[in-house]
């Protein structure tokens, strides 16, 4: 059995000003994705359309916007509404904490569609561009949970080995999810869809693979990961985080089905 380091959320103190591990987590993860995008450009079809590193760098900053509003949004409406709407102003005390990555994600979709719009890109094509850079940017947003010792997993078997006491959740050994959630729907799903994302694809499959190979390993983990106190299993004993997750899944098949229907050519 092994017992959190109990590692100290801020990384660095400048007088009053103190930053966190997690707020480096969020910057190393938009770094990765300026870094990741670049090597995009390379992927076909984008070498052949005129996209640039700027663009990229615009992508960046629509995208942060998507993710701080809609992720705050997200786990405003998603966990805890009731909580804020008895006190609304808490919605703007983000250094309380509380991002939902479905909120985030809904928010990253009508950002992109914003500056797909104003660019006069096909919406598809961007969000096939943007796709294989995001879960690398999730990997290291879960090593920022385990370093906070937040989010952590159910109660796991005493003779698990990898079985971990998490100080805040008392003496029980417990599953370390952010880990198992680090390894699949970031490093996994990263590789798996970078690889595949690589060579010529249909416009909307990069996109499909993404919002299936997410859902479906989010999915999986949540059976690891224990649910919020305050909304335990929901119907049909799944977490809301499985819940949120089944649309994400439904809608990466539709997609699918949609762009082999829409054309049996690959994208040049």
């Amino acid at each position: 059995m092994l017992i959190h380091p109990g590692f100290d959320p801020v990384a660095l103190r400048i007088g009053p000003l103190a930053v966190h591990w997690y707020g480096l987590m969020y910057l190393a993860g938009f770094a990765a994705f300026v870094l990741l995008g670049r090597r995009r450009l390379q992927h076909e079809p984008y070498r052949g359309l005129g996209w640039s590193a700027r663009d990229v760098e615009d992508m960046l900053f629509w995208g942060v916007l998507g993710v701080i509003l809609g992720g705050r949004l997200g786990y405003v409406l998603f966990y805890k509404p009731l909580t804020y709407l008895e006190e609304p102003w808490r919605i703007l005390a983000v250094w309380e904490g509380g991002m939902s990555f479905h909120g985030g994600l809904l928010g990253v979709l009508l950002a992109m569609a914003g500056w797909a719009r104003r660019q006069r890109r096909p919406w598809l094509q961007v969000m096939d561009f943007v796709a294989p850079c995001v879960p690398l940017g999730l990997a290291l947003g879960r090593i920022g949970n385990f370093i906070n010792g937040e989010l952590w997993g159910r109660a796991a078997p005493p003779d698990l080995p990898w079985a971990m006491v998490f100080p805040a959740a008392g003496p029980v050994p417990r599953h370390p999810s952010q880990l198992y959630q680090f390894a699949l729907e970031g490093m996994l799903l990263f590789i798996l869809l970078w690889l595949w994302a690589s060579q010529p694809r249909r416009t909307g499959e990069v996109s499909a693979a993404f919002l299936t190979g997410y859902g479906v390993l989010r999915f999986v983990a949540e059976y690891f990961r224990e649910p919020d106190a305050h909304l335990g299993l929901l119907s049909l004993g799944l977490s809301m985080g499985q819940w949120l997750s089944l649309p994400m899944v439904a809608a990466g098949v539709a997609l699918w089905v949609w762009a082999r229907r829409r054309s049996t050519a690959l994208q040049p």
